[in-house]
């Protein structure tokens, strides 16, 4: 079992991450706001801003305040 740190003392299970996307276009923040109205996304941005977004296996969103890079670097390095 891999954990990933998405920062502040928040991890995920690495093998139910599908996507690790940056929160920079219009469709994405539709998708979010979207999953908000299914209660589908959790923050672990711990107050911050939010700068990437997890897609998961089972459909949930988890928001980030580390960029992509930094959050694919540390699914590399397992």
């Amino acid at each position: 079992m891999e954990l990933i740190n998405l920062g502040y003392n928040n991890v995920v299970l690495k093998n139910r991450v599908v996507a690790i996307l940056g929160l920079n276009s219009n469709p994405l923040k539709r998708l979010v706001e979207v999953a908000k109205k299914e209660n589908k996304v959790i923050d672990a941005t711990s107050g911050r801003k939010t700068r990437s977004i997890v897609l998961t296996d089972a459909g949930f969103i988890i928001l980030s305040s580390l960029q992509p890079q930094r959050l694919a670097q540390r699914i590399r390095k397992r």
